[in-house]
């Protein structure tokens, strides 16, 4: 039996946090306790352990063979295959896969092209004014939270970003903080807020559109009183020495959003920038879904909604989504954890028509056929490398096991042998 081991310091990828001051302990070749504790972690490193299949048709396979059939589908489908960026890899595991998918004209879908689109498509338009969770941490004296109360999915952002640290210019933590908690309808604000504010639906926008106004300095008349309290939010806001609005980017497809509400986010950061110093601090899932989106930005100028079949990027923001690329493909290739894929019905489908190639953690357990399925580690449990923050931070993976291979090595095979193919003229 293996000894025990700790190791530190460990980054997390169980959500957007990316908290990279974790102690893993490892005993007989699994993970045994985390801390800090926390929920999401937990769950997330579970004990370490994954399937190490290889298979083709649902037959174990060598890797080689997997490699070669994976090239010669992924070959006969270049310039009609997708490349899915799944989570749980690492940022030069997705680098490889859209090597992959430039080398296959491909289109490229990750798996927040729809969940996060409106504020992608929102700053686009207009820009943001954004800041690194440290710099919340250290500066932000006034918090807004938007209908979102992130003790569920993002445990540790209250305490170990805002409001609770204490941080260099707010050295009093939690009591040197106001705390103010906006809900909308079923989206809750934080209980346990220094002001508290609830609106419907209908009144999310109307509220944003005075809020901005009164960060103007634009005179309002008489409103209504929940768009009076939304000004006098705003007017405290206002009087900050630095604002941070929090909200949640990446809404599972259960919860409802007005579309407007990241463009009001926005537009409300903008304007608090005048009289003060204010961010918008937007709440993303882990796996290292901003590493798809970073990667994608810097290898083509996009972060999603990509395809590569003109010979060159092509931003196609406008027909994003895994469900619409899916039905007009001739082949697929998954680069991450396909369970962890919010559309994998769209996939289901596909898979009934065409070939499926999955690399990634769990591959084999692909709930709809697979061509070829090879497991890989995990990112920052099994596999180094690099991950993205929610805030666009890249932080260094310590994986505290090791796996029998890693998504980057398996892509970068795939990736020789493809080449190797188009060298011979056998595309």
């Amino acid at each position: 039996m293996s000894p025990s081991s700790t190791v530190a310091p460990v980054t997390c990828l169980g959500c957007g946090c990316g908290c990279d001051d974790l102690v893993v302990e490892v005993s007989g070749g699994r993970i045994v306790n985390v801390s800090p504790p926390c929920p999401v972690a937990r769950a997330w490193f579970g004990d370490g352990r994954v399937p190490t299949a290889i298979r083709r048709s649902g037959k174990d396979a060598t890797l080689e063979a997997a490699i070669a059939d994976a090239a010669e589908v992924l070959s006969g489908a270049a310039g009609r295959a997708l490349v899915v960026l799944a989570p749980d890899v690492s940022v030069q595991a997705q680098r490889t896969a859209l090597a992959l998918a430039d080398l296959l004209r491909a289109t490229v879908e990750t798996v927040t092209s729809v969940p996060a689109a409106a504020g992608l498509l929102a700053a686009q338009r207009r820009g943001r004014t954004a800041a690194t969770l440290g710099e919340v941490r250290n500066r932000a004296d006034a918090l807004l939270f938007w209908g979102v109360d992130p003790g569920g999915r993002y445990p540790r952002y209250w305490s170990r970003y805002g409001p609770e640290p204490a941080g260099t210019h707010v050295p009093d933590g939690r009591t040197g903080r106001t705390v103010f908690a906006v809900s909308i309808g079923r989206d809750r604000g934080p209980p346990g807020a220094d002001v508290e504010l609830a609106l419907s639906p209908d009144e999310e926008i109307p509220a944003l559109s005075v809020m901005r106004a009164v960060a103007l300095g634009n005179s309002l008349g008489p409103l209504a009183p929940p768009l009076q309290e939304a000004a006098d939010i705003a007017l405290r806001l206002t009087k900050a020495r630095y604002a941070v609005v929090i909200h949640e980017a990446e809404p599972g497809a259960e919860e409802a959003r007005d579309g407007y509400r990241a463009e009001g986010l926005l537009g409300l950061a903008e304007a608090l920038n005048g009289p003060t110093r204010a961010a918008l601090s937007s709440l993303r899932a882990g796996g290292n879904r901003s590493g798809a989106e970073a990667a994608l930005t810097w290898q083509t100028g996009y972060p999603m909604g990509v395809t590569f079949q003109p010979g060159y990027p092509q931003y196609a923001a406008a027909r994003r989504g895994i469900s619409v690329a899916a039905g007009a493909a001739a082949a697929i290739l998954v680069v991450g954890a396909v369970g962890a894929l919010g559309d994998a019905d769209s996939l289901a489908a596909a898979a009934g028509r065409v070939p499926v190639v999955v690399v990634g953690p769990r591959a084999s357990e692909a709930v709809f056929p697979v061509r070829v399925a090879v497991d890989t580690g995990l990112a920052g449990i099994h596999e180094g490398g690099t991950a993205y923050r929610m805030d666009e931070v890249p932080l260094p993976l310590r994986p505290p096991l090791a796996a029998d291979r890693t998504a980057v090595d398996v892509c970068a095979a795939l990736l020789a042998a493809i080449r190797a193919r188009n060298a011979g003229g056998r595309t």
